[in-house]
């Protein structure tokens, strides 16, 4: 964990008055968590007024010399280290803000209260003597060593098919896992949902990653809790992987363990403790450089809150999400996997129809101040949120065939269709291949030849942002059973040599598109350099035994090597002069990937 430091404060004098009112800690360096800790009435999840629903805090940092400003909701912190104590009552709220600038941010709060105030624009009264405050804060650079995020900085949506990370400058690509989809469902977190007769069975423990715990992880409570989930995290990142995908609600859907509130039933009183814990995870993943995708609903509930529409609880439920999590660096909020009307006379629940989707679209970019990405995933087709004006930033692709052969289509289709109606949306393959197989793990397939040729490159060769694996029902360690991300190990390599491919060899992605050649043989798949003020890049798949072929290329000198993306190996490269190569594959039963300068 950070160590944290009390910084001084320059208040004015009628905030003097409340001497205590306001503290901020934290690391007063750009890119890290600043806490402004707000104290104010004494109250507990149960209370009347509710906590949650009928106060409202907001702080507002302002940078001069660049001219930002952040207006950041703030949420009710209980004892300030519920994480540790389980503490469900106190008087602390906070503030995470992550300064993206040296130098001096001024900041002023907002702490009010009344019926519904947490939802609602209107006045209310004073709910402190913090509510006024003002105060600065001096911020420097620090040095933080990669992978974790804060050496690159936030993760940003830039109107381009990729995201950037504003720190650093540098384009982000994704191999990470979507399975289980019930992260979160872990017995080390406070709550009875592990005991409260839905579902209790899927609870998990993680025993297959403790040992992969390590001195320093961030584990809760006296009896140094989470050690299982940390661990299974230090192992993602160590085999090279940069994400992780989960459901924060899936109250009536497939495991039914995993929810912010108290209780299964309730949907205005969040769980203060277990939510402090579920952020220890969270910023453990960021420093190891884990993208977090925060899956906010499901099929079977995406019309559990206010009947799919923007009412009293979707919009406490998104206020509660990005208030607490919305700092971390790299993430992206997805309004729900398999969401809209799609399934027919069979619908489990009520789905939400463009209308909703748009307004829950608008709700989260409304409260998130750092304006994340935001995606929808597979049920209905995306055509109903395209377009110049649509404030997604992308969708989350899922395809549904065992080979994985829809992957490279689909992600194409959708690159290119936002692209042409205005707005280019990141598309990532969020859950490729068919529910009940999909990734299998390796004693079944050790090769998993068509993952990688089809999922994995077909993804990252349609212009794609990169892929999340799903885990079939059918298999062990699925999509909800999971434990041990070691059984799919073999898979997690050639994921490493695909990242490596692009970073090592600066290979420009984001400037690039999917195109087709002419006179290739079948199953050759491509993506080039569309600026015409860069030298060409192309990176060529050959499916297995592919005849040679000839490519046109611009007068001049050309730099060609092959690469190996099972056992992530280059051969030596050529130069070749002239306006027409010949590609001659090397030999072999597997695919090859071509890169030509």
């Amino acid at each position: 964990m950070l160590a944290l430091f009390v910084l001084t404060l320059s208040l004015p004098v009628a905030a003097q008055d409340a001497a205590g009112s306001v503290v901020l800690t934290g690391e007063p360096h750009t890119w890290h968590r600043v806490v402004l800790v707000v104290r104010g009435p004494a109250t507990e999840e149960q209370a009347n007024p509710n906590p949650f629903v009928d106060f409202r805090l907001t702080a507002r940092f302002e940078h001069a010399a660049s001219g930002r400003s952040y207006e950041v909701p703030g949420f009710f912190a209980a004892d300030g280290r519920a994480a540790d104590s389980g503490a469900v009552s106190g008087d602390l709220w906070h503030v995470h803000f992550r300064p993206d600038a040296p130098g001096r941010w001024n900041w002023s709060v907002s702490f009010r209260r009344g019926r519904y105030l947490a939802v609602r624009t209107a006045e209310g009264k004073s709910a402190g003597a913090a509510d006024g405050a003002r105060g600065s804060l001096d911020v420097t650079d620090a040095e933080v060593a990669l992978p974790d995020f804060r050496a690159r900085g936030r993760l940003e949506v830039v109107g381009a098919t990729h995201r950037r990370f504003a720190g650093d400058g540098s384009w982000f690509l994704k191999c990470g896992v979507d399975a289980p989809e019930n992260l979160l469902a872990y017995a080390d977190f406070d709550g009875d949902f592990a005991s409260d007769g839905h579902r209790d069975d899927l609870v998990k423990t993680w025993e297959p990653h403790l040992r992969d715990a390590r001195d320093g992880d961030p584990t809760w409570g006296d009896d140094a809790r989470g050690k299982g989930l940390l661990g299974a995290l230090n192992y993602l990142a160590g085999q090279g992987l940069n994400g992780i995908s989960f459901l924060t609600l899936n109250i009536g859907g497939d495991d039914r363990n995993v929810f912010p509130y108290t209780s299964y039933d309730e949907r205005l009183r969040f769980d203060v403790s277990k939510l402090a814990q579920w952020d220890r995870v969270f910023s453990h993943a960021q420093s190891l450089g884990l993208h977090l995708h925060f899956k906010t609903s499901e099929a079977e509930n995406q019309g559990l809150l206010d009947g799919g529409g923007v009412g009293l609880q979707r919009t406490l439920y998104y206020r509660e999400l990005i208030a607490r999590f919305g700092d971390h660096l790299a993430l992206t909020w997805n309004v729900g996997e398999e969401n809209g009307e799609w399934f027919g006379e069979k619908a489990p629940t009520v789905p939400q129809t463009t209308a909703q989707r748009r307004a829950t679209i608008a709700l989260i970019r409304e409260l998130d101040p750092y304006d994340h990405h935001v995606v929808i995933h597979n049920g209905r087709s995306f055509d109903d949120l395209l377009g110049d004006r649509s404030e997604l930033s992308g969708v989350s692709v899922q395809t549904h065939r065992p080979d994985f052969a829809g992957v490279h289509g689909a992600v194409r289709h959708w690159v290119e269709a936002s692209r042409a109606a205005g707005r280019p949306w990141v598309v990532a393959c969020d859950e490729p291949g068919d529910a009940q197989h999909a990734l299998v793990p390796d004693a079944e397939d050790p090769e998993h030849d068509d993952a990688r040729r089809n999922a994995l490159w077909g993804a990252l060769l349609a212009g794609g942002e990169g892929i999340e694996w799903y885990f079939g029902y059918a298999h062990a360690e699925s999509d909800l059973t999971c434990q041990d991300f070691r059984v799919r190990e073999a898979m997690w390599a050639q994921c490493r040599h695909a990242l490596r491919f692009f970073r090592e060899q600066r290979i420009p992605y984001h400037a690039m598109r999917a195109v087709d050649l002419s006179g290739v043989p079948d199953g050759v798949r491509a993506l080039s350099t569309v600026d015409e003020g860069r030298a060409p890049v192309l990176v060529v798949q050959t499916p297995p035994g592919c005849a040679a072929f000839d490519i046109d290329l611009p007068p001049g000198t050309s730099r060609l090597r092959w690469f190996d993306p099972k056992r992530g190996t280059f051969t030596e490269p050529e130069e070749i002069v002239g306006s027409r190569i010949t590609t001659d594959p090397p030999g072999g039963a597997d695919e090859w990937i071509l890169l030509l300068r």
